[in-house]
């Protein structure tokens, strides 16, 4: 069954409004980007040459707006609530129906606001809203084994471990492993111990 939305794809959590990318955030996202480019670089793909452009950022609002009239993705800003100011990004990406019922998530947050708790409420907010408003059954993230902050937040997220993917994605120019975590809707695994 594949929900379509009827009015604006919108979550709101306490501090935040999460809601897909649209033109007028390219400034703030470009700065945001620019700032924290050194803190982003290890954990994400080779920037393109036009990376903070505004026809490569154009092309990600029509790419949203796609993803979300076609139920293939729900990518989201993180704007703080209080100010409208914009902290990063969060996708579930890659949304399988059928049997499956699962998607994946990826997120990114500037270097001012990491460590805040912001990303831990935003990825609350999403897998909350996977589970209940897209009737999604499984969710699935990755990242690299020594992205600590990262592997600690899927953990309080209730994301469990659940094994390692060689040459898993491209980052920062080389093919390299990632270590692969899951929400289930209906999780009934305990807690897992991983080094």
């Amino acid at each position: 069954m594949m929900l379509r939305p009827r009015r604006k794809m919108r979550i709101d959590t306490d501090r935040m409004v999460l809601r897909p990318p649209i033109h007028a955030d390219w400034r703030p996202w470009a700065a945001l980007r620019r700032e924290s480019r050194g803190f982003l670089e290890p954990w994400e793909p080779i920037w393109a040459t036009d990376h903070l452009g505004r026809k490569s950022f154009t092309n990600r609002v029509y790419w949203a707006q796609r993803s979300v009239t076609g139920g293939t993705a729900v990518p989201l800003f993180l704007c703080r609530r209080e100010d409208e100011q914009l902290l990063g990004a969060i996708t579930l990406d890659n949304i399988r129906r059928g049997p499956a019922q699962a998607g994946t998530l990826g997120y990114w947050i500037g270097e001012s606001f990491a460590r805040q708790g912001y990303m831990r409420e935003a990825i609350t907010a999403v897998v909350h809203h996977a589970f209940q408003r897209m009737d999604l059954s499984r969710i699935e993230a990755a990242c690299l084994p020594e992205n600590v902050p990262s592997r600690a937040l899927l953990e309080h997220c209730g994301f469990k471990y659940e094994g390692v993917a060689q040459s898993y994605l491209q980052i920062n120019g080389r093919w390299r492993t990632h270590v692969l975590y899951a929400a289930l809707r209906a999780d009934r695994r305990g807690k897992t111990d991983v080094g």
